[in-house]
């Protein structure tokens, strides 16, 4: 964990959402001021350049390829658009493969946490509802021929062969990254995750092996009440049930340095922007090992 995910885990921790936001704000103007010298320092790459890097780092091995990324940490030394990345990154997976990119929606910055906003707003527009994942991820939702799953959180989206079969069914599913989701899919296929500008504590892969396991999986659950909700899919409204359960234990995304070995949870910089990857099925089966032997990323309160 480098020095402002430090400060940040402290920062949620003990400061009020309003001025964590304002810590935030005051941090990325400080890093803009510096700008200037960073790109001296690190130097600058544009997306060919970040074509070439993933070509010599994670090579073509794969069926589908899962992209978590922040343009946020790849300023400035990035020299391309948002909209350049998405392109490459398509012309990168060309034709025979399926580029994935979550398009989650955990919450209204208005209102809170997913619980409060889906209490509010119990209507779930698929198509008009923005990703919160970064604006690579909205620009790549958009995009013509991209399908996106049936899910209010953790929608989402995919293009290329398998991308339909992929996201078939995420509404109807018990558990929203367990058996029958997209989560599911890409850890029975070889599914390559890369991070862009993101560390590997956004893998949102780890919550398969907990949803596979349920109730067997070794940290305490509590069960709220489940909510109803409307997915809103063009004119066809489809009604889907949250479950109310959650893990109690908080959890820490670092210990999975613990769990996964560096040969299979690979970390680097590229120009100063932090990398990684994985493969999905690897994330999941050392999960499920670890926690039947009592050892998960969750840690007692």
């Amino acid at each position: 964990m480098n020095l402002f995910e430090s400060a940040s885990c402290l920062a949620l921790r003990y400061l009020s959402r309003e001025r964590f936001l304002a810590w935030r704000t005051r941090y990325y103007s400080t890093r803009a001021a510096l700008h200037p010298l960073m790109r001296v320092v690190y130097g600058t790459f544009d997306a060919a350049a970040m074509r070439k890097h993933l070509e010599d780092c994670i090579g073509m091995d794969f069926e589908i390829l899962m992209v978590h990324s922040s343009m946020n940490h790849m300023k400035p030394m990035y020299s391309n658009t948002p909209l350049d990345l998405v392109r490459m990154l398509m012309e990168f997976c060309g034709p025979d493969r399926t580029l994935v990119m979550p398009a989650f929606c955990f919450l209204d910055p208005a209102i809170g946490a997913a619980d409060a906003t889906f209490a509010q707003h119990s209507r779930f527009d698929l198509r008009r509802t923005p990703s919160r994942m970064g604006l690579v991820t909205e620009l790549f939702r958009r995009t013509k021929g991209v399908c996106q799953s049936r899910h209010p959180v953790y929608r989402v989206s995919a293009f290329g062969p398998l991308a339909k079969q992929l996201i078939h069914g995420h509404e109807w599913a018990s558990s929203p990254c367990g058996r029958g989701t997209p989560f599911d899919f890409m850890a029975n296929h070889n599914t390559q995750i890369v991070g862009i500008g993101k560390r590997y504590d956004v893998l949102t892969q780890v919550h398969h092996a907990e949803d596979l396991m349920g109730d067997d999986f070794p940290v305490p659950a509590k069960r709220g009440k489940g909510l109803t909700m409307t997915l809103v899919d063009g004119k066809e409204e489809i009604l889907i049930e949250l479950p109310g359960r959650s893990l109690a234990w908080r959890r820490n995304m670092w210990k999975l340095r613990d769990i996964m070995d560096r040969d299979s949870l690979h970390e680097w910089t590229f120009h100063h922007v932090p990398m990684f990857t994985t493969r999905a099925g690897e994330v999941t089966a050392a999960l499920i090992d670890a926690a039947k032997h009592g050892v998960t990323l969750y840690e007692k309160p």
